[in-house]
């Protein structure tokens, strides 16, 4: 095979997937599995993810190594694989073709007739899933990928018909210049990933790039509550949908929003103008509310009717890891949230404090020593919402130490702060000292949920 285009493979195609125990690359295997493709894959540890891959007879290697590489036509990788990863060095020297996540999900898209794309720095995966559920509550039978677990469809995927797909869209590392969506969703646009983003501007540059991919036929919907996001799509020849929480001359916006009697978020959304529906979400913050319109504007261009999306949209828990509530310990309640990055700790810890009397916990690890480095003060700034900050060692995710920052810098910069380098001992401190009444968020894309699981038990 000379060319790295899934058209050119035939149907029983053998793809061999490297990083498969990840939550976008699982989601793929199990597409491609259904397509009919051969699948196997290899991933560090042995994960309940990797579990349910070999459970539905997808052989995956645990540990990284040449041997794993048994003749594939294609061997596909995540953005996080370094180059001198032992499979793909084997793979390139016996001329096996190389494909990374997105550009194989890019070639699978076509099989659909509607992809629907979900962008942003923040809110992806809270508004893809949202979105799931109002496709699902129309009876239009969608194929969801969504970067969290969420409950009703039972993990991360769902494969459904081939006329609508929903997918989180990635910015990282350009990944989603691979993708030509029907309708594309665009969250908001903030500095991050500054590993590979040199700054605000090149990542506002990305996402140009990427809103001109959108097809004609279909249309751009972005929150006009962010600066960088409108920037974004000025002077982009496509049919731009606005919505928001501030402004009327907004597509979609929502009023009167409150928390009502039954400890849920109320509001009224608005369309074009005029009153469409009421709303109840199970899900808190501002935050919330504009992944929910954001999700509300695709289905009603869609043609989906308001009461269909009020089912979908109300039913909404929230995902696996996204304040998550685990259990309730000594009379303080534990939640897990993968907040890492300074605007979503301080949107999640916001929101925290207007539940509660008790103390709000923050159990922090930082994620990634780039992302540490380039946003300490903001990281200091969010986490001193909290009424008690305890830090853990950065997770180093794809990077490796260079000496150059640690925990404790960003501990030096808070009041009510303790660097515990230890899970273990995280525990112990917490179960000394929290109160009843309290709130203990693990927060961080890393292992940190690990001490939330200890906790409860």
């Amino acid at each position: 095979m000379k060319e790295n285009k899934l058209t050119a493979l035939p149907k029983d195609a053998y793809i061999h997937m490297v990083g498969i125990g990840g939550i976008s690359m699982s989601a793929l295997a199990h597409m491609l599995k259904f397509f009919g493709y051969r699948v196997t894959g290899s991933d560090r540890t042995e994960t309940d993810i990797v579990k349910r891959l070999t459970a539905s007879g997808i052989d995956v290697c645990i540990g990284h190594c040449p041997e794993a590489i048994c003749d594939p036509d294609l061997v596909c990788y995540t953005a996080a694989i370094p180059e001198d990863n032992p499979e793909l060095v084997k793979a390139k020297s016996l001329g096996i073709p190389v494909m990374e996540r997105a550009e194989l999900l890019g070639q699978l898209m076509k099989l659909y007739k509607f992809p629907i794309a979900v962008a942003g720095t923040h809110g992806k995966t809270t508004t893809t899933s949202m979105l799931s559920l109002v496709l699902l509550e129309a009876s239009l039978d969608p194929t969801i990928l969504v970067g969290g677990e969420l409950s009703q469809i039972g993990g991360n995927y769902k494969i459904g018909a081939k006329d609508y797909l929903v997918f989180e869209a990635c910015e990282y590392v350009e990944s989603f210049l691979h993708f030509n969506p029907y309708i594309s969703i665009i969250t908001n646009v903030e500095e991050d990933h500054l590993d590979y983003f040199t700054d605000i501007s090149h990542i506002i540059t990305a996402f140009k790039s990427f809103a001109r991919l959108n097809s004609p036929d279909g249309c751009i919907i972005v929150c006009s509550d962010d600066k960088n996001t409108l920037t974004v799509v000025q002077n982009i020849e496509k049919r731009i949908v606005k919505y928001g929480l501030v402004g009327r001359n907004n597509d979609f916006y929502a009023e009167n929003v409150h928390l009502n009697a039954l400890g849920k978020t109320e509001l009224d959304v608005f369309e074009h103008g005029e009153f469409s529906i009421k709303l109840e979400l199970a899900v808190h913050g501002e935050h919330n509310v504009r992944n929910a319109l954001a999700a509300f504007a695709t289905a009603r261009e869609l043609g989906i009717e308001p009461q269909a999306i009020k089912r979908g949209l109300e039913a909404f828990g929230g995902t696996k890891r996204r304040f998550e509530k685990l259990g309730e310990v000594g009379g303080f309640t534990v939640i897990d949230d993968y907040a890492h990055h300074p605007t979503e700790i301080k949107s999640t810890l916001t929101t925290a404090k207007t539940l509660t009397k008790g103390d709000v916990w923050c159990i922090f690890q930082p994620h990634t020593y780039s992302r540490t480095k380039a946003f300490l003060n903001d990281f200091a700034e969010a986490l001193s919402i909290a009424d008690r900050v305890v830090l853990a060692d950065v997770y180093p995710a794809r990077e490796k130490y260079d000496g150059t920052i640690h925990s404790c810098d960003l501990a030096a910069l808070m009041n009510n702060c303790a660097f515990i380098n230890d899970f273990d001992a995280i525990k112990r401190y917490v179960l000394d000292r929290a109160k009843p009444g309290d709130l203990v968020f693990t927060m961080g894309a890393g292992d940190i949920y690990k001490v939330g699981k200890e906790l409860v038990k």
